[in-house]
């Protein structure tokens, strides 16, 4: 098996045990905070507490207009479920391909591919990165209740997989549309928390280095 389809396969294995997980545990109803607001809000398209949240809203409205009233709720924790599992997807992928890059320059003069025990070490290190976040207590709790912090954890997860995705195509044509793709997605997730805009200076820096050479 070479080796794309190899992470491709982990990768979504990871994402399965996340979203089983997570599905398991979701929050019935809506937890004693700001869950049960952005719920009804969401439900009946209204605005919620400054700043609003409000590409939260339309797609928590999304998944809550297909069922009746007293599951909506349910549908908005299991939206927060399954974005936080496609975070840890995306946050596979950006370890093994730290990971990857990390071996390859470890390799002898002269072989450019990996062994099936490097493979695996780098898979494993994906898997238990990735894993260990999922059953982390902080992120856990949020992907399950109907909550922005889900839905923000994977517009960040996303632009630093985009980034990564870049940094290895960055001397092909049409390199750009990668960052084009960066700044949407950044513009998106300000209508669901401002949270994103930490991944910029990771961005920036991966952009940096990668453009200039230093001796």
């Amino acid at each position: 098996m070479n080796y794309k389809r190899l992470n491709d396969l982990t990768g979504w294995a990871v994402w399965l045990v996340a979203t089983v997980v997570y599905l398991l545990t979701i929050e019935p109803t809506a937890s004693f905070w700001d869950c049960g607001e952005f719920i009804a809000s969401a439900y009946k398209l209204e605005v919620g507490h400054p700043p609003g949240a409000p590409m939260f809203m339309l797609l928590a409205r999304l998944f809550s207009m297909f069922v009746p009233a007293i599951y909506a709720a349910t549908a908005v924790n299991m939206m927060s479920a399954l974005s936080s599992s496609f975070t840890i997807l995306f946050l596979f992928w950006s370890i093994t391909h730290m990971a990857r890059k990390l071996a390859v320059t470890r390799l002898p003069e002269g072989v450019s591919a990996l062994s099936p025990g490097q493979r695996i070490a780098v898979m494993a290190s994906g898997a238990v990165g990735a894993l260990a976040y999922t059953f982390s207590d902080s992120f856990w709790f949020s992907a399950v209740e109907g909550e922005v912090y889900g839905l923000s954890s994977l517009f960040t997860a996303l632009v630093f997989w985009a980034i990564l995705k870049w940094e290895a195509r960055s001397e092909e044509p049409g390199n750009l549309r990668w960052i084009v793709l960066i700044a949407y997605l950044m513009g998106l997730s300000i209508g669901v928390h401002l949270l994103n805009l930490l991944a910029i200076p990771a961005i920036v820096a991966v952009y940096y280095f990668k453009r200039n050479t230093f001796k």
